[in-house]
């Protein structure tokens, strides 16, 4: 096994603190749309439920496209669905540029033997996966087996690396207990990931806070800490690490908190300008986001809210 950099010790006092500030941060109205339309095109439309069926997965490639129809307003990043779903998306959406993505690796446990989840990875990159969202085994993290948490990551992104799929690795940091244990997790995500030479690709590999199975979800301190992990990659590795909060973002004004801590974080860490305001690099995984930028998109250019039928729930 590679070996793992040590994890500085995370203040969880001062994280809080500093997160919080984030949100005292105030957004030019000039600047408002463009930020609505940047936060947007960051957005990964998501469904992960037993009674998903083909005409929600046809109502949600939809929107993905076509998030307001008749206006300025750019398509979502990707969407991302149970593996089973993953063929109809992809024909969907095929000369879209919309991703699909698809959680795998024995979602949302982890617990699965390693070769049953490589294989629910293999099938959904045969069915068009562009993007496998993996979960990592909290059990085997939270008993001390780090090494067995960077071997499987390791062999998931070897795996996607091989078939030209990008890898996000889901720590699902509402079970890791404390911000020192979410430093940990992140650096050994990354340094698996690099082990394997995905990250060779700028952007191929993220991490990502929640499978939203779990509460709490993303939160802006241990998105803090997650940014920082990248933030000290690129330093060490020259390695550019995307970054997926999940779950708990349904507004806009926190869109804009997320992207104030992602400007302040990582403005300048890979020279002029910053590459992780794209969703190359950044990604909301908040289905419940995108009807709320609809209705301030809206209000800025017309001067009254939406009502909530106008868009639609998928």
């Amino acid at each position: 096994m590679t070996t793992i950099p040590a994890s500085p010790t995370v203040d969880a006092i001062m994280a809080a603190e500093r997160a919080k500030s984030f949100t005292t941060r105030s957004i030019k109205r000039e600047s408002k749309l463009h930020a609505l339309k940047l936060a947007m095109s960051m957005v990964d439309l998501t469904t992960l439920e037993g009674k998903d069926s083909p005409e929600k997965i046809r109502s949600i490639c939809a929107k993905a496209v076509t998030p307001w129809a008749g206006h300025d307003c750019p398509s979502v990043a990707a969407v991302c669905f149970y593996p089973s779903m993953v063929k109809l998306a992809k024909e969907l959406l095929a000369g879209t540029g919309v991703n699909v993505a698809s959680v795998a690796t024995g979602f949302p446990s982890g617990q699965y033997p390693l070769e049953v989840r490589l294989r629910d990875t293999e099938r959904a990159i045969e069915d068009g996966a562009d993007e496998i969202d993996m979960v990592i085994n909290r059990g085997a993290f939270l008993s001390g087996r780090e090494g067995v948490v960077f071997d499987e990551i390791e062999a998931v992104s070897r795996l996607c690396k091989d078939s030209g799929a990008h890898l996000k690795v889901i720590l699902e940091t509402g079970e890791l207990e404390t911000l020192d244990n979410v430093r940990r997790a992140s650096d050994i995500a990354i340094a698996a990931m690099l082990a394997s030479g995905l990250l060779d690709e700028p952007g191929a590999g993220f991490i990502k806070t929640s499978t939203g199975k779990v509460s709490p979800a993303a939160t802006m301190p241990v998105t803090l800490v997650m940014l920082e992990a990248i933030r000290d990659a690129h330093a060490r590795d020259g390695v550019l690490v995307g970054m997926k909060p999940a779950g708990g973002i349904k507004t806009a004004k926190q869109a804009w908190h997320y992207l104030v801590m992602v400007n302040e974080t990582l403005g300048g860490v890979a020279g002029d300008g910053n590459p992780w305001l794209s969703p190359g690099l950044f990604r909301f995984g908040a289905s419940s986001l995108a009807n709320d930028l609809l209705r301030q998109m809206q209000k800025l250019k017309t001067g009254t809210y939406a009502a909530g039928y106008d868009f639609s729930e998928a």
